[in-house]
């Protein structure tokens, strides 16, 4: 894999270190297992899903955290105590195996609610724009007052 080197931006732009740290963040994503499997949604403008296939893990065996701008969904199967019967398996496509994935999410994305139903997990976000970072008209002729 190729690899790029950032620092031409950190020295040349002021304030394109964020921009600098999301594309670092995207090459070390590249390097994540591919599951479990997950798809994301456009649901809406702003509104966003992410639904990931988590066939054999419960609520309790799921956990979401949003740190800055990563959202980490962490799943850890428990121990299961040993049986009677030991099972023997002639195919064994499921795999129930404990994993960690995550995804940066872009400025002012805020994540809604989570559910799971029917072995996917349902994680809803919304990118809310502050009111001061949306465009702005200005008339002609106006003056900025200032305190």
């Amino acid at each position: 894999m190729r690899t790029i080197d950032l620092s031409p931006l950190y020295r040349s732009f002021i304030g394109s270190d964020h921009l600098a740290s999301l594309v670092d963040a995207a090459t070390r994503a590249e390097k994540q297992s591919s599951y479990p499997p997950y798809n994301i949604e456009l649901l809406a403008e702003d509104k966003y899903r992410i639904t990931m296939a988590v066939a054999g893990f419960s609520k309790d065996d799921v956990a979401i955290q949003v740190q800055e701008n990563t959202l980490t969904v962490t799943g850890k199967r428990k121990a299961e105590e040993p049986s009677q019967v030991e099972r023997k398996f002639l195919h064994k496509g499921i795999s129930e195996r404990n994993f960690e994935r995550k995804f940066q999410l872009g400025d002012h994305v805020k994540v809604l609610a989570a559910d799971m139903e029917n072995g996917l997990l349902h994680i809803d976000m919304e990118r809310v724009i502050p009111e001061a970072k949306k465009p702005r008209q200005i008339e002609i002729g106006s003056r900025l007052i200032e305190n």
